[in-house]
């Protein structure tokens, strides 16, 4: 089989004017920005829900466990079609209305996203904070603080320590599975892939360039967690792969 290849497609023009190109970039740019939204959320909402699941609290705790129970057992690209077509529909008139017509389609995705993606963050946070030895908590409440402040400055920046490796793989993912999203038309760099795809035919060329980008990405935040944990390690106590 004697395939040519045709480089310069990259460097042809589009139907809308542009060199298909920076149809790549500009994928590239949403499935940057769309990742890296959802990441805040997942980060910023998983360490809460990890930390009220290992809270004495039952109440709590049962709410943190059925958050993770539910958007953990769901798949992405259904929790995804619901953000975008049902919970519109559910929501008041004008509300609902808004979120159809005015609210970026974006949005939903990250929001999707980076909720999908909290109840794995959750579920490591709850692991690295009962990993830690009872006595630091008890250590904490002797000395005076209170509950919320044992948290902060005791518990939390040792589970932190203790986890990131398994964050390094859900920061690794979650820029994988930003692709999901050009199924409700997020024109992220798998959307692009596509009309790249149907637009010119030439499959090899292009299925290599989006898979060398989505390795970049994936290598990228691989050595910037690395670089975090080898900053923030306490030496002696937790060992560290990024040598």
């Amino acid at each position: 089989m004697n395939y040519h290849w045709n480089w310069a497609i990259f460097f042809e023009i589009a139907d809308d004017g542009q060199r298909y190109f920076m149809w790549i970039l500009s994928g590239l740019g949403w499935t940057l920005l769309v990742a890296i939204g959802a990441l805040i959320i997942a980060l910023v909402l998983g360490s809460v829900l990890g930390v009220i699941r290992t809270m004495p609290n039952r109440f709590f705790a049962f709410i943190g466990d059925a958050y993770v129970e539910l958007f953990r057992n769901i798949p992405l690209i259904v929790q995804l079609f619901l953000w975008f077509h049902a919970f519109p529909e559910i929501l008041p008139k004008g509300p609902g209305d808004w979120v159809k017509q005015s609210l970026p389609d974006f949005v939903p995705a990250v929001f999707g996203l980076g909720l999908y993606t909290a109840a794995r963050v959750a579920e490591q946070v709850k692991s690295g904070i009962n990993a830690l030895a009872r006595g630091q908590k008890m250590a904490g409440l002797a000395m005076g603080l209170t509950l919320p402040q044992v948290y902060r400055y005791v518990l939390m920046p040792m589970a932190y320590r203790i986890i990131l490796p398994t964050l390094t793989s859900e920061a690794m993912n979650i820029f994988k599975n930003s692709s999901v999203t050009y199924a409700v038309g997020v024109a992220e760099l798998y959307f692009q892939y596509k009309q790249i795809l149907e637009k010119t035919n030439q499959v090899f060329e292009i299925t290599i360039v989006v898979t060398v980008i989505y390795f970049l990405l994936a290598f990228a935040v691989n050595r910037i967690m690395a670089w975090i944990e080898r900053r923030v390690r306490v030496p002696g106590y937790i060992a560290t792969g990024g040598k």
